[in-house]
């Protein structure tokens, strides 16, 4: 099956903690970051995931924020460091194709914040994903 979503990421699964209609799911991802996805609990039991699954985790680029460094006092724990490889800008909006360790992700975001954030082929950036905001593919 193919898939709009650019972001996604092989990881396998560290632990599962199972609610009544959602989960939180952590995955190591291939580059050795820790993520947390919230899915529903029925997806949990359709996909078959448990500790130790392989999984990708798909974000789309919509969904993911950058900071210049990690952020503390909020409330999203997924905070995955790396290096800005591509910046393309148009009237309004901006791509930015950030290298991370195992991996690569697309952040779209407003030309402003592009310019606002200094960024630029190798900046040092903090993706910021909320974990409501991560899908697993087993």
């Amino acid at each position: 099956m193919s898939l709009s979503i650019r972001n996604q990421i092989p990881g396998t699964v560290t632990a599962v903690t199972a609610g009544e209609a959602m989960s939180a799911v952590k995955v190591r991802l291939a580059g050795g970051q820790d993520i947390t996805a919230a899915i529903t609990t029925d997806a949990v039991k359709d996909l078959g995931i448990s500790e130790g699954s392989a999984v990708k985790a798909l974000v789309k680029s919509t969904e993911v924020s950058l900071a210049t460094a990690p952020v503390e006092g909020i409330s999203i724990r997924n905070q995955i460091a790396g290096t800005v490889t591509e910046v393309a800008t148009g009237g309004a909006m901006g791509s930015v194709k950030v290298d991370v360790e195992g991996g690569e992700l697309t952040a779209a975001i407003t030309r402003d914040a592009v310019e606002a954030l200094g960024l630029a082929a190798g900046s040092s950036v903090v993706a910021l994903i909320k974990s409501t905001e991560i899908s697993l593919s087993a």
